[in-house]
């Protein structure tokens, strides 16, 4: 979620249009490499059975590659019709846990179609193996053997309706992997009517039929082509209303799906497409909730897995906040910002990511809306803010950028930002190889210098400026530091020269 950054003060010599002109160039690139952090993943249902004779299936245990004419001997077997049909196939599943065994399968005639007749069998037994076969073809990275499979995509969207939970769980997953891997299977599935499908099977009461449902989805919406052929299907179905409730019953229900569930509201929301739809569902107040109760009603010992769905919903919220629709307004509450810092509490030992997490959301908050300045300083949240700043490096950026959209609230705002002990925190700043951070540092000292000069006077008495002064030679930040340091007057005590000075854009 890559959101909107801080205005710019006004008295920079680049004007405000031009300055939010470049941070919205930046803000794009910066979205741009976030929607490419894909989270494309295959997934295998595996059970704790013996494969074959004197083998057992286990996690990390593949056979080695098999011969063609191996192959071919386990295809005939399958294919005879024998009393031991269920041990055949058996055995051809093991054997296509191997990625050259499974590439010279699909290559033999007549392969998929034998597979797909068992899977259309009336015995519920030899459907079931034959369906694990298929699945592990599925698991393959080749194109081709995904391609292999493009005759049974029917066939598993028909089974979806069925009444074996471990059946339809079985063709969920089968259905996401080939997903993941073949544009042709994707293009081959829409006409077959997916959509409608998902939106039947999403009506189901299992916990595990949804969460693999909520897998086929996100590995649907993270298509290349998903923006222009896949979401407008989505959300001009009855799904985004079902995935928000499911979102928000999570703590409830069954967490798995309400994880599957909120990374495709994720990337809904990150495709670029117009969101009014979510929003007119009422996306970001429910999802507020959702962050509300997961800070007040934590799991014991903060169960473990959590912290999968705290991650999309921070990640949703901060995206939709990033819109230029002024939906700040339909979450002006004080326990958003509350709950941002327990979540925090509670999880940052154990998962440090879930800082950038928490500011990139409070830096969405504070962008614009002064409200939520004004809520973070009245509720004393500021120490707890300065407190990440040596989480990380996107931390320590990010807590800058927020402590920047309050500072240039103006002079109010200042002022309560140079009672607490924010210059001192910021010294040690301006001496990090990091110029990101440093960049931002020095914004968040000129809107100080410019609406507090008593932060100016605090600063030379504390030393700062031989910090500037060490950053005059950097060409990245010399035109900055040099216009900070003629803001607070030179070293030997001249006063501070009355011009506005030339500041340029941060480096965010």
């Amino acid at each position: 979620m890559w959101g909107r950054r801080q205005r710019g003060p006004g008295s920079c010599v680049l004007g405000a249009e031009e300055l939010r002109a470049r941070r919205r160039e930046r803000e794009a690139a910066l979205r741009k490499a976030r929607r490419q952090e894909q989270l494309v993943s295959k997934r295998l249902l595996r059970e704790d059975t013996t494969a074959e004779e004197g083998a057992q299936d286990g996690a990390g245990i593949e056979p080695g590659p098999l011969l063609e004419n191996e192959v071919l001997e386990l295809l005939r077997s399958v294919q005879k019709g024998s009393e031991d049909r269920k041990r055949s196939l058996g055995r051809l599943c093991w054997a296509l846990r191997n990625k050259e065994t499974r590439q010279k399968f699909v290559r033999l005639d007549g392969s998929i179609r034998t597979l797909i007749g068992l899977f259309t069998s009336s015995l519920a037994d030899v459907q079931m193996q034959a369906g694990r076969c298929l699945h592990e073809l599925s698991h393959s990275s080749d194109p081709a053997v995904a391609e292999a499979c493009l005759p049974v995509t029917s066939y598993l969207l028909t089974y979806l309706s069925g009444h074996s939970i471990e059946f339809t769980e079985l063709c969920l997953y089968t259905l996401g992997n080939l997903v993941v891997e073949s544009e042709a299977v994707r293009k081959q599935l829409l006409p077959q009517g997916i959509i409608p499908v998902l939106v039947s099977c999403i009506q189901s009461p299992h916990e595990a039929v949804l969460e693999g449902l909520g897998y086929v989805l996100s590995q649907l919406l993270q298509a290349k082509e998903a923006p222009t052929e896949i979401i407008p299907l989505v959300l001009a179905s009855a799904l985004p209303q079902h995935m928000l409730r499911l979102v928000c019953s999570g703590l409830k229900a069954g967490i798995g799906a309400a994880v599957e569930f909120a990374w495709c509201l994720h990337y809904i929301i990150c495709s670029q497409m117009p969101n009014t739809a979510l929003l007119s569902l009422g996306a970001l107040p429910a999802l507020t909730s959702v962050l509300l109760n997961l800070a007040s009603e934590p799991p014991p010992d903060a169960a473990e897995g959590l912290e999968l769905l705290v991650c999309p919903v921070l990640r949703c919220l901060s995206n939709l906040l990033a819109e230029d629709t002024g939906c700040e307004e339909q979450v002006q509450d004080e326990r958003l910002l509350v709950a941002i810092f327990l979540i925090l509490q509670s999880f940052l030992q154990k998962h440090p990511f879930i800082a950038q997490e928490c500011l990139w959301l409070l830096n969405n908050l504070t962008a614009c809306e002064p409200f939520f300045c004004s809520a973070l300083l009245s509720l004393d949240l500021l120490p707890a803010l300065l407190q990440l700043l040596p989480c990380s490096q996107m931390a320590t950026v990010l807590v800058l950028t927020v402590a920047c959209n309050i500072a240039a609230k103006g002079p109010a705002f200042c002022q309560q930002l140079h009672q607490q002990p924010a210059l001192s925190l910021l010294l040690p700043i301006l001496t990090l190889p990091d110029l990101e951070a440093v960049g931002q540092c020095l914004e968040l000292l000129h809107l100080l210098f410019l609406h507090c000069p008593e932060a100016a006077a605090d600063f030379i008495r504390q030393g700062g400026h031989r910090a500037l002064e060490q950053h005059q030679s950097t060409p990245e930040l010399q035109e900055r530091a040099r216009a900070l340091l003629d803001m607070v007057g030179h070293p030997l005590g001249s006063p501070p020269s009355p011009r506005p000075p030339s500041f340029p854009p941060p480096v965010l």
